[in-house]
């Protein structure tokens, strides 16, 4: 068995020791739900594994290409600036030859804030000011630069928006008291214009993906992104672990819908919300992409595990409803859960089939929902294309988003329930 990375992180509701393997997948999650202030440092480095440690998951990737932060320096003028007033960023690598007018934007997740205590912590990390964002990340998965690693779009301009608003790029306020700024939407529509000034204007191809809550993000803004080009321009959009849902936790509750009213109503989302929802649901329940996806006008590929792994731990079984940890074991590694915990989870990936059927009906959409313990398989090369990547009948991840983008071929792929798939990489944890 062979370790590329371990992540240890003390404090939270117990050790991590994360390993990322093929087959037996070990590893750790993306993205966070910041709702207890005492937890949220530790949280944060396991953030950081699938996002910006994501090149060490590949023995291939020994120098991955690393691209510098670039600031937007006309976002101040226009109120769009991160969580604590800081200038915004993204990191671009320019296209070539066949590909040099072609676009390729990613946005990052990072979970959500939900009170102005969270907020203000979330101040102190690079998901809320790029004083603290890396100046240099790896660029793999659907970003590298390498045909062998990305057949599809290694020589588009490849650009990784950095997210620190806390409202997937959509919210639009501000505490005075706390000295807190709610721009998530000024700063997607300043990244958009400084983006369409440095060439995407041209763009005969444009891709908008998202990992998390940037996958949220993709959806939310998909018809946006499709509106500022001509129509001769191919768009799409894809979400990756994007589709959150709306469901019961462990305990009878809704974890994760008191966590998006706190986001949408703290940060002002329900201004940007899509009317083709909300003239008819809550503001709360149009932040949930199951009530948003089949309005999307412009084409949309879904990718998500069935048994998501962020939901699993954060929304399904948080130590809120767990008390007691009956799912502790359960939620270290998914071969410890017992067989009522499996029968929980069969449900949960039923209410995800349901959530797309609708979605799924029109020929421009496209699904790729595998039975694995995962989170975000866009941006880690392992999952996205390399020798043993995950696969639905045979094709994985990076072919089916590329035949559906081209055109080349419908993708519908839908995984039979666990334990059927080998091919999954799940993330496994390890008690210390």
């Amino acid at each position: 068995m062979r370790v590329i990375q371990i992540l240890t992180v003390l404090g939270y509701a117990f050790c991590f020791v994360g390993f990322v393997l093929s087959g037996s997948e070990r590893g750790s999650f993306e993205d966070f739900n910041v709702t207890e202030l005492e937890i949220e440092t530790q949280k944060e480095g396991l953030l950081s594994f699938l996002e910006n440690d994501a090149a060490a998951v590949s023995p291939s990737l020994l120098k991955p290409l690393m691209v510098p932060l670039t600031l937007i320096y006309g976002a101040a003028s226009k109120g769009a600036v991160c969580l604590d007033g800081t200038l915004p960023g993204y990191h671009l690598h320019r296209g070539r030859g066949s590909g040099a007018n072609s676009w390729l934007i990613q946005l990052e997740g990072g979970g959500w804030c939900n009170t102005v205590r969270s907020c203000v912590y979330r101040k102190t990390t690079r998901r809320g000011s790029s004083k603290f964002m890396e100046k240099l990340i790896p660029f793999t998965g659907i970003l590298s630069s390498k045909a062998e690693e990305n057949p599809d779009f290694f020589n588009w301009n490849r650009v990784k928006l950095r997210y620190c608003d806390g409202a997937s790029f959509n919210g639009d306020g501000r505490d005075e008291a706390a000295q807190l700024n709610f721009r998530g939407q000024r700063i997607w529509l300043a990244a958009m214009e400084e983006l369409m000034s440095k060439g995407m204007q041209k763009a005969n191809q444009a891709l908008l993906s998202g990992c998390s809550a940037g996958g949220l993000a993709s959806i939310l803004h998909c018809d946006e992104f499709r509106d500022l080009f001509p129509r001769t321009t191919k768009v799409k959009c894809l979400s990756d672990a994007g589709l959150f849902l709306d469901v019961v936790d462990v305990s009878g509750g809704r974890t994760l819908r008191n966590m998006y009213g706190g986001v949408v109503h703290l940060q002002g989302v329900q201004k940007n919300l899509p009317n083709t929802c909300t003239n008819h649901l809550d503001p709360t329940s149009c932040f949930f992409p199951q009530n948003l996806i089949a309005n999307v006008k412009t084409p949309l590929f879904i990718l998500n595990a069935a048994y998501d792994a962020w939901q699993l731990q954060e929304s399904l079984a948080p130590r809120s409803a767990d008390p007691r940890g009956y799912w502790n074991n359960c939620k270290l590694n998914h071969a410890r859960c017992s067989s009522s915990q499996i029968y929980f989870l069969q449900g949960f990936r039923n209410q995800m089939l349901n959530a797309v059927r609708d979605f799924s009906r029109s020929r421009q959409n496209g699904l790729f929902i595998n039975s694995c313990f995962a989170h975000c398989q866009s941006e880690r090369q392992d999952t996205w294309f390399a020798d043993n990547s995950p696969l639905i009948a045979n094709k994985g991840i990076a072919e089916s988003v590329g035949d559906w983008y081209f055109d080349r071929v419908g993708v519908k792929a839908i995984d039979c329930a666990y334990p059927c798939d080998n091919t999954c990489h799940h993330l496994v944890f390890t008690r210390s």
